[in-house]
């Protein structure tokens, strides 16, 4: 045994960057909500950016670690104590067997997530680790970990290995409760009437208590089409907004369809999915339209920077070693 849930959360599965190459059979992607925060966390301790991770809720229970191990935390805050003591997300730490991980106050963002130097030992269903709730498969038998549930370690740590750098906050997602996503625009976004278009641009959304990791339902005012029209059903993504019969917007997130027949308003550009992503009921966000082009430059410019993060954790776990 290695990681031993000893309280279980109120939702805590295992998953990666998604099950890619099956949606032509129906099967959806799943994997993290935050994207951003487990490739993050997953390099900082020299993992390949998909290895596994765990992604916690609020309440998140408590974790105890039953072997040495380097770990770390990131995405949302959830003020995490390691045998009491208060520790940061971004920065690794090690741990001796018994040490104990939990979560007293839930200070930013709604999903957090653990990894592992060397990964968790977790059998894969058609190349991903990630839990899939609804086909019942993937990470741990399909569902989330309950307490009693134990995950091994895939390496043994000695206490001579220690990573004592952090991931700098140029890198981090600037998380808020009310963010400004940036979005390109979506096919059936000109057929928006003339107001409801600037409204889509313009306007505060709330994320309904009704939202989930399939999607946030969003309420503010209703938008009108230029006219009443049916479509056929086409593909999805990740940050897919959509636009209900009833004027509202639904934003597809990680566990969403494989397609739909809803008009397809926009999509959140990858590099602020992850804001979105740390939104909860309650929460506010607002929508930017940009090209197609300004959003391939912001993604290029931060695997760039990322690129050069994971160049300098390889050079210095090798020079540690």
């Amino acid at each position: 045994m290695s990681l031993l849930i000893e309280k279980e959360g109120i939702l805590t599965t295992v998953q990666d960057l998604g099950r890619e190459g099956y949606r032509d059979l129906g099967i959806n992607p799943c994997g993290v909500m935050d994207r951003t925060a487990a490739r993050l966390i997953n390099i900082l301790l020299g993992n390949d950016q998909s290895e596994a991770v765990l992604e916690f809720h609020f309440p998140a229970g408590s974790v105890v670690f039953e072997r040495p191990v380097i770990f770390a935390l990131g995405g949302a805050d959830f003020d995490a104590r390691l045998n009491g003591m208060k520790i940061e997300n971004w920065r690794p730490y090690f741990t001796e067997p018994g040490a104990k991980l939990r979560f007293v106050n839930k200070s930013l963002g709604n999903r957090l997530y653990l990894s592992v130097h060397g990964g968790f030992s977790i059998d894969k269903w058609l190349g991903s680790c990630s839990t899939n709730l609804v086909a019942q498969a993937g990470g741990c038998n399909g569902r989330r970990l309950r307490s009693g549930d134990c995950i091994k370690f895939r390496e043994q740590i000695s206490a001579e290995q220690k990573f004592n750098y952090f991931i700098s906050s140029s890198l981090i997602p600037f998380y808020r409760p009310f963010p400004t996503v940036r979005v390109v625009g979506g096919a059936e976004l000109e057929l928006l009437s003339k107001d409801s278009r600037r409204a889509f641009s313009e306007s505060t959304y709330i994320v309904s208590n009704r939202s989930d990791r399939m999607g946030y339902r969003l309420t503010g005012a209703p938008l009108k089409l230029t006219e009443s029209i049916e479509l056929l059903s086409s593909a999805v993504s990740f940050g897919t907004i959509q636009l209900l019969p009833d004027g509202n917007l639904i934003v597809l997130m990680a566990d969403h369809q494989t397609t739909g027949g809803y008009p397809r308003l926009g999509h959140v550009i990858s590099l602020d999915q992850p804001l979105l992503a740390q939104l909860g009921p309650n929460d506010k966000v607002g929508f930017h339209l940009i090209s197609i082009k300004e959003a391939e430059d912001l993604l290029v410019q931060f695997e760039d920077e990322l690129n050069i993060f994971r160049i300098g954790c390889r050079f210095r776990a090798n020079h540690l070693s």
